[in-house]
């Protein structure tokens, strides 16, 4: 097991971080870098459901499942620790959204930021991915509590990140700022 996946390494961090600051100049420059893929059936089905690992039901279930099966002193506030992990990247991902007001693929002035705004409004909400933030603050959680299953729990996340970019809900770089968000909260809140 690599050990990025249970420990804090400011390394990947700033790897992040510059990736979606040089994906973000790529994009404003009008190079095509969204994909607008259509599913059916069973795969729309399976896509859609691992696209909310990490997300409010998913993290429910799990904290259950540590709080009533994982009593051990090392872990017995491991299912605080998801819920501060996952909440706190919510929250955090919600205000940056709203602060930058990023306009998702596909949409009118797509790509461009319109600053602050108090109003939901969902086509303003690309920047970061909180999908991508949840499910890798929820891994990095998982990974700390459980190292064995830290490769699936990344695999999970990275499936779960790279859907939003395929179902084109997001422009590359607010999942990969998405995946930095989640990382960095998480380590905050594990520390």
């Amino acid at each position: 097991m690599t050990h990025w996946m249970v420990t804090y390494s400011p390394g990947l961090l700033y790897t992040l971080v510059i990736l979606c600051v040089v994906l973000m100049l790529l994009e404003s420059s009008g190079i095509a870098t969204t994909l607008a893929l259509t599913f059916k059936g069973d795969v729309k089905r399976e896509t859609r459901f691992l696209a909310q690992y990490g997300q409010s039901v998913c993290t429910l279930v799990v904290v259950v499942l540590v709080w009533r099966m994982d009593r051990t002193v090392a872990h017995h506030w491991g299912w605080l620790q998801i819920v501060l992990a996952v909440t706190a990247t919510s929250v955090v991902a919600f205000l940056v959204k709203r602060l930058v007001g990023r306009v998702r693929p596909g949409r009118p002035n797509a790509g461009k930021f319109l600053g602050p705004t108090l109003e939901h409004a969902n086509f303003r909400e690309s920047f970061p991915s909180s999908h991508s933030a949840c499910a890798v603050a929820f891994t990095v959680v998982l990974s700390v509590l459980y190292p064995a299953g830290a490769s699936i729990f990344w695999a999970l996340a990275l499936i779960c990140a790279g859907l939003r970019y395929i179902m084109d809900a997001h422009w590359p770089s607010d999942v990969i700022g998405g995946i930095a968000l989640g990382y960095w909260v998480a380590h905050v809140v594990i520390r």
